[in-house]
C-alpha cells in the first residue's frame, strides 16, 4: 500500500494483543491499515515523537518496538509459527515451508540467525509452542486427545502423549486433572 510503514512489535502473540495494539494506535491517533501478530501496517512513517510515545504505551502492556533487522526477522519467524499453531485448521506443510512463505530469506540463514539470537532452534521453539497449545486445548476440555492430535499435526495420539509427557512430565490425562496448571506465557519464548 502506498506510504505504508511496517512496525514490528515484540510480544504480540494473540488476538487480544492485536486489539491492544489497535487501541493504543487509535489512542495516539496513528492511522493504520492492518495489525497482525508481531507487526502493524501503518499508513505513514512515525516521527520521533510518535515513536517515543508508542514505545512508552507499548511498554505499559508488555510490548516492545523492534528496530534491528535481525530481531524483526526473529519476530516474523515466531509470528509465522504462532499463526500456524493457533489457526483453526492444521497446515500439513513442513515447518520450513511455513516460514519461507512469510520470510524472503534462505531457510539456512534464517535458522542460523534464530539459533544464534535465541539460543535454541526454530524446531525447538515450534515444539514448545505446540505443547503450550496442547495444554490450552486440554484445559478447554472440548476436544479429545485424538482431535487435538489431528488439529496440531501429530502423527498419532500416542505420539502427542509421549511428546507431551517428555515436555511436561505429565501425560495429557494427568495434566487435564491437575488443580494447578503450568502453562507458560507465549511472550517468554
Amino acid at each position: 500500500m502506498p506510504g505504508e510503514t511496517i512496525v514490528h512489535i515484540k510480544n504480540v502473540v494473540c488476538k487480544r494483543c492485536i486489539i491492544s495494539v489497535q487501541n493504543i494506535l487509535d489512542q495516539l491517533g496513528i492511522p493504520f491499515y492492518e495489525i497482525k501478530l508481531g507487526k502493524a501496517h501503518l499508513k505513514s512513517p512515525l516521527n520521533n515523537m510518535q515513536k517515543l510515545k508508542l514505545g512508552k504505551e507499548f511498554s505499559k502492556v508488555g510490548f516492545k518496538l523492534i528496530e534491528r533487522r535481525e530481531h524483526k526477522i526473529i519476530n516474523e519467524i515466531k509470528s509465522a509459527i504462532l499463526d500456524d499453531i493457533y489457526s483453526d485448521e492444521f497446515s500439513s506443510k513442513k515447518l520450513s515451508e511455513i516460514i519461507i512463505e512469510k520470510i524472503p530469506y534462505e531457510y539456512g540463514h534464517i535458522t542460523h540467525l534464530f539459533t544464534q539470537h535465541e539460543g535454541y532452534t526454530i524446531q525447538s521453539f515450534y515444539n514448545r509452542i505446540k505443547i503450550e497449545r496442547v495444554k490450552e486445548l486440554l484445559e478447554y476440555d472440548e476436544l479429545s486427545i485424538t482431535n487435538i492430535s489431528d488439529r496440531l499435526g501429530y502423527s498419532t495420539p500416542a505420539y502427542l502423549s509421549s511428546s507431551f509427557k517428555k515436555a511436561t512430565g505429565y501425560s495429557p490425562s494427568v495434566y487435564k486433572n491437575l488443580k494447578v496448571k503450568c502453562r507458560q506465557s507465549l511472550d517468554i519464548f
